[in-house]
Order: structure tokens, then sequence, then C-alpha cells
């Protein structure tokens, strides 16, 4: 939908409607700034460690920048309150999707992905993550993810050249392998790619999730060496049909999932071994899916 208005919108009016939007988020800050309701490295330092996060831990961060509220110092904040947490022998995570909306759509403009240079789209949080020194990137045309710390090159290595971006090879299933920890903070479980994990475990998936074609895809590694891979996409008739909030009743009472704040953002903590290992159990024995949260 988006997309179709700014195509068929004058540009006069997708101005004023950015410019409004603009406006509307200074105010917002303004108001926080004067009510002393800013967010600070400490603050967030302390809600991570209330929650569970630790030196040496796995965590996979999942954003959005202007939910958290007014942050001090910007997304950096976010992240060096997380690099913080986990300390030297941990290691931070995060997706650095090439695009919004659905890859297969995406997939069909043909596009090049350039590990180095290609910028994340899944917010200014993850983007700021990508440029900074030392961070390592998965070769991946779509769903790619950046990585530092100790852990980093085992969970960015072996994502190229996979059919699926979900499998054993993959940064996500190896954080369930590491009993890593997922953080979502100011997104939903719309936001949680760790649940396309069960689509891979299990053999002959009953839903098509992936489409029937397989794309040539054109990557730059990172010594700007051209390589090409062949990937699947998911199916976008079977995007539309996730329920995923309607999964947070079972992982609550499963006891993976906490809910926490930071700012003025919802936020939620999950155990991505636990809940690989549950979505997988509950597939086989009730039917439990991101498309069919109810079981079948």
């Amino acid at each position: 939908m988006r997309k179709l208005l700014l195509k068929i919108l004058p540009q006069t009016v997708i101005d004023f409607y950015k410019n409004n939007k603009k406006r509307s988020k200074l105010k917002q800050r303004e108001t926080l700034l004067k009510n002393k309701q800013i967010v600070t490295e400490q603050e967030i330092l302390y809600q991570l460690r209330q929650i569970g996060i630790k030196h040496g831990d796995v965590v996979m961060l999942h954003s959005s920048l202007s939910k958290i509220g007014y942050v001090d110092g910007g997304a950096d904040t976010v992240i060096n309150a997380l690099l913080h947490t986990v300390g030297e022998d941990g290691t931070l995570m995060m997706p650095a999707f090439p695009a919004i909306g659905y890859n297969y759509d995406y997939l069909n403009t043909d596009p090049v992905f350039d590990v180095k240079h290609t910028t994340s789209k899944m917010g200014i949080i993850t983007e700021s993550f990508r440029k900074r020194h030392g961070v390592l990137r998965s070769l991946h045309p779509t769903d790619s993810v950046c990585a530092i710390g100790k852990q980093a090159d085992y969970l960015t290595n072996g994502h190229f050249d996979q059919l699926t971006p979900y499998n054993s090879h993959s940064p996500f299933y190896k954080l369930c392998e590491l009993k890593g920890k997922i953080i979502l903070m100011g997104v939903d479980l719309n936001s949680l790619t760790n649940l396309h994990t069960l689509e891979d475990a299990v053999d002959d998936f009953k839903y098509p999730v992936y489409h029937t074609h397989v794309f040539n895809c054109k990557l730059i590694n990172d010594k700007g060496v051209h390589l090409e891979m062949k990937t699947k996409a998911h199916n976008p008739v079977y995007s539309k049909k996730r329920k995923c909030n309607e999964l947070i009743p079972h992982f609550e009472k499963a006891g993976f999932l906490k809910h926490f704040k930071v700012g003025l953002a919802d936020c939620l903590m999950i155990d991505a071994q636990h809940m690989h290992l549950w979505m997988v159990k509950n597939y086989i024995d009730f039917g439990i899916t991101m498309y069919t949260p109810g079981g079948n």
C-alpha cells in the first residue's frame, strides 16, 4: 500500500506528509526533554541486567529506536548498553536485511548484495551497528545478520550458498545452538525472525511458505569478489497469513518469554533454544505454527 501511494500521490503531498511526520517526532522529543523523560545508557543497562542479560551471553536484537523515546546519544547508546551488558566474552547480533517488505518482490528487482556496503533496512540501530568497526556480516542476499564478539565469526559464517535462509547453517539456528537470547525492543513478534527456524528444521513442512521459484542472486563479498548463489524467498501469499503475536500466550505459559520496558518501549526477551524446541514439538504434536497459532 505504501509503495502504491508513493506512486500515485503528487510529490507536494508526499513532502507535506514527510515534513509533518518530522515535526511530530521533534515535538515529541521536545516534550520528553521538558519532562526529563530521557533514556540514558545507564537506564538501558539496568533494564537489561534486570531481565537477565549477563556477561558472556549471545544476544540477538530486533529494535525500533523511535519506540523507546528520546534516547540520549541515539542508536549508539543502545548498542553500547548491550555491548557492556554481554561483555568481552559475549556476542551481539542484529538483522541487517537489505529490504523492507516481501523478499520475493525485492529479489525480482535483481539486486546486487554488497556485504560491505548494502545498507540495513531494519532500523537505525541495525544500520549504526553494521557500520561499526569490527562488526562482521553474513553473506546472504536477503536475510543477512551482523555480529560482533566472541561468537561473531561462527554465527556469520556458512550463510552463503544456502537454498533457504533459516536452516542449520544459518545464524538464526546457530543462535539456538548457542543458547542465545532474543531481545525485541519496541517491536513485537512480527519481527521475530527466529520463528522461521521451525520451517527449515522439520521435514516436509506442511505449508508452502517458500515460493517455488529459485532466484539466482548476485553478491559481492568482503574482498570485493563478485559471486552468485541460489536462494528461495518466502511466498507472499503465506506471509500474509502469519499471526505471530497470537503465539505470545503460548510462549508466556511455557516460560521462555519475559516482558520488560526500556524507556517508552514495551520489550520482550526470549530464550532462542527453548523457543525453537517448543515450536518443533508443538508443531509435531498439535500443528502449532505462526500461521496456525491455535493448532489444527
